[in-house]
């Protein structure tokens, strides 16, 4: 049986392959923004928010200047966030995709990860799980809760944390998750 060798070069022309290394490039370049210490401050104090921080303060002044309209809102977002992180810690557990900084020595991880495996972005699909629910009840926090969400999104991979394939696919699935929850309980986004 003859056996046909590929071409020195075929696996640099393979799409998926192209498609990795172009994102690994995107990732080392973002990254870079992280020598830079006033970014680098600057994403990872957002990314310390991110960790629910930030997401706690807003469920708690919903409440305090809202009151069961609050209560309800705040509910609304504790419902999401627990679907999400289930589904979150068990996607990462399947894939175990290894974070950027663990597959490529010029990546740095700028902050500690809390998990070991990249895909998808936790703190993304939080985000933007939590941004639409909150918007529903809240629309008028639309300048806050947007350039937070995506300066959370930014900053996983300008830390070296995740890839943007990653954050991508959070941001689907926060999505997915945020307007399912407002399709299962329409009355919950009518309060504002």
């Amino acid at each position: 049986m003859a056996t046909h060798a590929l071409p020195e070069d075929a696996h640099r022309r393979h799409p998926r392959r192209r498609l990795l290394r172009r994102e690994n490039r995107w990732c080392r370049r973002a990254n870079a923004l992280g020598a830079q210490g006033g970014w680098r401050a600057y994403f990872a104090a957002v990314s310390r928010l991110g960790d629910g921080l930030f997401w706690y303060g807003l469920m708690g002044a919903m409440v305090l200047l809202d009151g069961m309209d609050g209560l309800c809102a705040s509910a609304h977002l504790a419902a999401v966030g627990v679907v999400s992180l289930l589904l979150y810690k068990g996607l990462k557990r399947w894939t175990r995709r290894p974070r950027p900084f663990a597959a490529d020595r010029r990546i740095r991880a700028w902050v500690a990860p809390l998990d070991e495996f990249s895909f998808p972005s936790g703190h993304t699909l939080h985000a933007v799980a939590f941004t639409i629910v909150a918007l529903a009840h809240y629309p008028m926090l639309a300048w806050l809760l947007i350039p937070f969400t995506a300066s959370v999104a930014l900053s996983r991979v300008v830390l070296g944390l995740h890839y943007p394939s990653d954050v991508l696919a959070a941001t689907g699935i926060g999505s997915v998750l945020a307007l399912g929850s407002l399709w299962l309980f329409p009355a919950a986004g009518t309060l504002a």
